[in-house]
C-alpha cells in the first residue's frame, strides 16, 4: 500500500475540532469507495495533526481528495484552504519523506 498524508495546523483552521481526526478519513473512505481508506493520526511539531491514508495509488487517488476539500466544509472549515497532501509509494512512510502534492 501507498500513503497520503493529510496535514492540518490549527492556526489555519475555524474550528479545530479534534473530530476531525475521525470524520476526515471516514468521509475519505466513503467518497473513494474505499480506494482510499484510514490509516491513523499522529501530532507533529506545534499541534499540527497528521492523518495518515493508505492506498493502492497515491497519485491517481489524490485528486478526489482536493476535490472534496474544494466542494465540502468540515465541521466549518475550509480545508481547500488550509490541508496540506503528501504522498509516497511506500506504505505508511514517514511526513519528511512524502512528496507535498498540494497545495
Amino acid at each position: 500500500m501507498q500513503t497520503i498524508i493529510i496535514r492540518l495546523s490549527p492556526e489555519k483552521l475555524e474550528n479545530a475540532d479534534l473530530d476531525l481526526r475521525y470524520y476526515i478519513p471516514e468521509r475519505i473512505e466513503e467518497i473513494t469507495d474505499g480506494m482510499v481508506q484510514d490509516n491513523g493520526y499522529d501530532y507533529l511539531e506545534e499541534n499540527a495533526l497528521a492523518l495518515w491514508l493508505q492506498t493502492e495509488d497515491a497519485i491517481s487517488a489524490y485528486p478526489a481528495i482536493v476535490k472534496l476539500f474544494r466542494e465540502e466544509s468540515f465541521m466549518g472549515n475550509d480545508l481547500s484552504l488550509s490541508a496540506e497532501l503528501y504522498i509516497s509509494e511506500k506504505d505508511t512512510d514517514e511526513l519528511e519523506n512524502c512528496r507535498l502534492v498540494y497545495p
